[in-house]
C-alpha cells in the first residue's frame, strides 16, 4: 500500500499533476510498465484524526528510520443516514478511546470516499476507512486491545452497521522524499538505465558505469523555484554516511570526477556522495528574487539533504561553497557532522565586491552567447580566472591539460546572468563570531599555490575554529586542490571522517 498525503485533492483535477500522466512527460517506458501492473487508486477525504502525546511524523526527515505498524480497516455500511451516524458516534466516544489504551499506540485517522470518486462515477458506493498506527513494540492481540474490539457496542456495528469489512496489517518499508535516493535497486543485474522525457532525471545501473558503481542524476527545486541538479553515487546501504561536495562558483560538479574516484576506493566505498550545481551555475528563475547570500546557499543544501531525506551529513566545500559549507557547520551543527572548508575566506574583504564587479564589466564587454542562445561568461573570464586559479606548474603538466580545459569550459559556459547575481553573496559576509564557540568536527584545506590564502586560513580560521584544527596546505596546487592533486585531497578527507 502507498499512501499519498494532499492539502486538497483537487491537485488531482490540475495540469501540473495531470501533465505527469500523459505524454511527453509520461515515458513510453512508464506507459509499458504500468500495462502490466494493476493498481487500485482510492481516493479518501479525511474525516477525523486523534495522536497520542509521544506521535511522531514519519514524513519528516528527522524520524526517518523509525518504524511504524499500520492497520487498515475498510468498510462499507448499510443504507440509511443513521448507520453512518452510529459508526461516528462509535469511533469517537467508544472506540478510538479504547485504542488510546493500546500499548503503542501513536495515531489513528479516519477517511471516507471521496467525492471526487463518487461524482466522477470511478467509485459507485461510500466506503469507510481507518488507519491505525502503532509503535513497532505495541500491545496489539494484548489485554487493552482485545477490550476495544470485544463491547457490545463494537458487537452492535458489526452486525447493524457494517456489511462488509476489510483488515491489513502493514509495516513501514520506505518513505518517499522529495528527490531519487534509491542506489541499491540499481546495483541489481535487472535494472536497465533510464531517463526522463526531459532528460533532466537519469539512472545508471552499476553494470553501465565505467565506474561499476550506480549513479542518479536528477534535480530537486528550491522553495523559490530554482533548479539544483545533483549526483547521487557510492555505497547502496541507504543507512550508509552521505558526504556532499560544493563547487565553487563559475563551475559544476565535475571539479569532483578524480576526487570521488579517489575517496571512494580510499573508504571502499562505504559513504555515499552527492554533489551539486549550486545556485548561479545556470539562469536563475523569475521567481528567485531574493539576493543571493552565505545563508541562502546554507538553505539550499539543507533543501537538498531534506528531499534525500537526510538526517545528517559531512560536507566539503570550495571557495564559496567554502564558505558555505563552513557557514552550515556553525549553524546547523545537529545536520552538518563535519566539515572541510576548501581556499576560502570567514569574511569577504572591503576589496571584493569591487573586484568581482569588475569580472561582470569583462563579461558584459565581450557579450558572449552560447549555441543556444544564452548569454554566457565567455572565454575572457574563463582565461583570466583559470590561470588565476591553478599553478604554473599545472599548465607544464601534460597529464593536466585536459583537465584545466574542462575547468576553463565550465567557466566560459556558465549562464552570466547566474553568475551576476550569485556573485553578490561574495560582495560581504562575515561568519566569524560563531567559531570561536564551536564545539563540532571541522577543518581547513587549501592549495600552497593560492595566493595568500595559506596565510589568511590558518591565521583567521585554522586558529580562530574553536575546537582548533590543523591546516592542511596542498603542495602543487592553486585554488582548486580536487582538480590537481586529487588523491591527496582525497587521503586527508578520509582520514579526516575516520
Amino acid at each position: 500500500m502507498a499512501i499519498y498525503d494532499f492539502d486538497e485533492l483537487e491537485h488531482l483535477t490540475r495540469e501540473p499533476y495531470l501533465k505527469l500522466r500523459s505524454a511527453p512527460v509520461q515515458s513510453q517506458r512508464e506507459r509499458d510498465t504500468m500495462k502490466q501492473i494493476f493498481v487500485d487508486r482510492r481516493n479518501y477525504d479525511l474525516l477525523g484524526e486523534w495522536k497520542s502525546d509521544d506521535f511522531r511524523d514519519l514524513q519528516k526527515v528527522e524520524n526517518e528510520g523509525e518504524k511504524n505498524v499500520m492497520i487498515a480497516v475498510s468498510f462499507q455500511v448499510h443504507d440509511g443516514k443513521d448507520k453512518e451516524e452510529e459508526l461516528e458516534k462509535w469511533y469517537v466516544q467508544e472506540h478510538v478511546p479504547l485504542l488510546q489504551k493500546v500499548p503503542g499506540w501513536r495515531r489513528t485517522r479516519r477517511f471516507v470516499t471521496s467525492y471526487l470518486d463518487l461524482e466522477s462515477g470511478h467509485r459507485k458506493e461510500k466506503e469507510y476507512l481507518a488507519l491505525h498506527e502503532y509503535a513497532p513494540k505495541n500491545g496489539l492481540g494484548g489485554p487493552e486491545f482485545q477490550a476495544a474490539i470485544t463491547t457490545e457496542w463494537c458487537a452492535k456495528i458489526y452486525k447493524d452497521v457494517v456489511k462488509e469489512r476489510k483488515r491489513r496489517v502493514y509495516d513501514l518499508y520506505y518513505t518517499f522524499g522529495a528527490a531519487q535516493r534509491d542506489l541499491k535497486s540499481l546495483a541489481s543485474d535487472d535494472t536497465f538505465p533510464a531517463e526522463s522525457t526531459d532528460g533532466l532525471i537519469k539512472t545508471h545501473p552499476a553494470k553501465s558505469t565505467p565506474e561499476k558503481r550506480p549513479i542518479i542524476e536528477s534535480f530537486v527545486t528550491t522553495p523559490d523555484g530554482v533548479q539544483l541538479p545533483y549526483r547521487l553515487e557510492g555505497s547502496t546501504d541507504p543507512n550508509a554516511p552521505l558526504l556532499v561536495l560544493i563547487n565553487s562558483i563559475l563551475v559544476d560538479y565535475a571539479i569532483w570526477d578524480d576526487f570521488v574516484t579517489h575517496f571512494l576506493n580510499l573508504t571502499s566505498s562505504k559513504y555515499r556522495i552527492l554533489r551539486y550545481n549550486t545556485r548561479g551555475r545556470n539562469t536563475l528563475p523569475p521567481s528567485a528574487t531574493s539576493p543571493v547570500t552565505i545563508d541562502l546557499l546554507t538553505t539550499d543544501l539543507l533543501t537538498l539533504l531534506d528531499a534525500l531525506r537526510a538526517k545528517t551529513a559531512s560536507v566539503i566545500g570550495v571557495s564559496l561553497g567554502g564558505a558555505t559549507a563552513l557557514n552550515a557547520g556553525l549553524n546547523h551543527p545537529s545536520r552538518i557532522s563535519a566539515f572541510v572548508a576548501c581556499d576560502t575566506n570567514a569574511f569577504a574583504p572591503p576589496s571584493n565586491a569591487t573586484a568581482w564587479n569588475d569580472r561582470v564589466a569583462m563579461c558584459d564587454k565581450e557579450n558572449a552567447v552560447s549555441p543556444s542562445g544564452e548569454v554566457i561568461v565567455g572565454q575572457d573570464l574563463a582565461e583570466a580566472t583559470v590561470r588565476r586559479w591553478f599553478v604554473k606548474e599545472s599548465y607544464e603538466d601534460a597529464a593536466l591539460e585536459k583537465k584545466i580545459q574542462n575547468v576553463k569550459d565550465m567557466v566560459s559556459g556558465n549562464s552570466l546572468q547566474g553568475f551576476r547575481q550569485s556573485v553578490v553573496a561574495l560582495h560581504q559576509y562575515d561568519i566569524r563570531e560563531k567559531m570561536g564557540s564551536y564545539e563540532g568536527k571541522g577543518a581547513f584545506l587549501v592549495g600552497a599555490g593560492d595566493g595568500v590564502l595559506p596565510k589568511t586560513m590558518k591565521e583567521n580560521m585554522a586558529e580562530k575554529l574553536g575546537t582548533g584544527v590543523e591546516l592542511k596546505v596542498v603542495d602543487g596546487a592553486g585554488h582548486l586542490p580536487m582538480v590537481e592533486r586529487p588523491g591527496e585531497v582525497a587521503e586527508f578527507v578520509a582520514k579526516f571522517l575516520g
